[in-house]
């Protein structure tokens, strides 16, 4: 990776990868891109920012060409509760999206880092050490979107010899931006709640574990994988990845052990939590782990303790 294009960067994984990248591989050869949000300060002044909305592919191509890059990766995307809103923007953004860059990459020879997701699976999968190689039938149009990305980056790969990886993300938790509209966000939203009200209304029932990522890691993981060795990558794309798994009760216990007045309630999003009954509990990430040596550095205990110190800084 010389020259690096992110997609979506003003997201919730962008607003942390692009710092990464440009302190790795320079501020000026990382490209920031966004459609709707406003970006952070740092990014228009610490390297290259432009908007972009990915569905316009002549728009694409033309930063690939004005900016000589030669990786993209690409976050610009709807998450699950919102796609269920409005799933005709949502195939619109994440599959045209992911088609254009896609094709673009073809013709300019760039790698390309597709993240997908747990919504990959669906309530046929085994929930419990889900398996790399599985069945996949997910009942959302997010989750749709999502396998149909990886076997699109498998097929780009295969007939065209575009260099594509990609992770399953659990759901990730960060201290950086607000949710956005993804069913695992109340692992996000009971921590700001937390701090400046004491008390946090979970959207999803006690009992419901799913796999969940503290951003750092979520961060290292997508540059691990475009830095490995290709020889020695025989999934490439949709790599199971995970660092803990937990239930709503569980985050709370944690978060109380640090902040003791407060509490949590239940009002169940009958949305949401069936999004959530459809994810896995606990993916097995052990081809990752053999593939390109993938360890995550945070657990439960030990996320809950950075994310509410960052928070604590962040909102006084």
């Amino acid at each position: 990776m010389k020259r690096i294009l992110v997609t979506g960067a003003t997201g919730q994984i962008g607003s942390e990868l692009v710092p990464a990248l440009r302190i790795r591989y320079g501020s000026e050869n990382v490209v920031a891109t966004g459609h709707k949000r406003s970006p952070q300060k740092a990014f228009v002044e610490e390297g290259p920012y432009t908007v972009l909305d990915v569905t316009d592919i002549a728009a694409l191509a033309k930063i690939v060409r004005d900016f000589r890059i030669d990786t993209i990766f690409h976050l610009a995307a709807l998450l699950s509760a919102v796609a269920e809103q409005n799933p005709q923007a949502a195939w619109k953004i994440n599959m045209e999206g992911l088609f254009n860059v896609l094709e673009v990459s073809r013709e300019n020879g760039c790698a390309v880092f597709f993240p997908s997701s747990i919504g990959a699976f669906g309530p046929g999968t085994p929930r419990d050490h889900t398996p790399q190689d599985t069945i996949q039938r997910p009942n959302t149009l997010y989750g749709v979107c999502k396998v149909s990305g990886e076997l699109l980056c498998d097929y780009y790969f295969s007939r065209f010899g575009v260099d594509t990886r990609g992770v399953r993300y659990p759901g990730l938790i960060s201290y950086e931006t607000l949710p956005g509209g993804g069913t695992t966000d109340y692992a996000v939203e009971i921590f700001y709640q937390a701090i400046q009200r004491k008390e946090y209304t979970c959207f999803l029932r006690e009992g419901t574990y799913l796999d969940m990522m503290y951003m750092p890691d979520a961060v290292r993981a997508a540059i691990e994988l475009m830095e490995a060795d290709p020889r020695s990558l025989k999934h490439r794309n949709a790599f199971n990845v995970t660092a803990m798994s937990f239930a709503p009760e569980e985050l709370a216990a944690q978060i109380h052990k640090h902040l003791p007045g407060f509490t949590m309630h239940y009002q169940v999003d009958p949305v949401r939590q069936a999004i959530a009954d459809s994810w896995p509990r606990h993916m097995d990430d052990q081809a990752a782990r053999d593939e390109w040596g993938w360890q995550p550095q945070f657990d439960l205990a030990t996320m809950t303790e950075d994310m509410i110190g960052h928070l604590m800084k962040k909102l006084g």
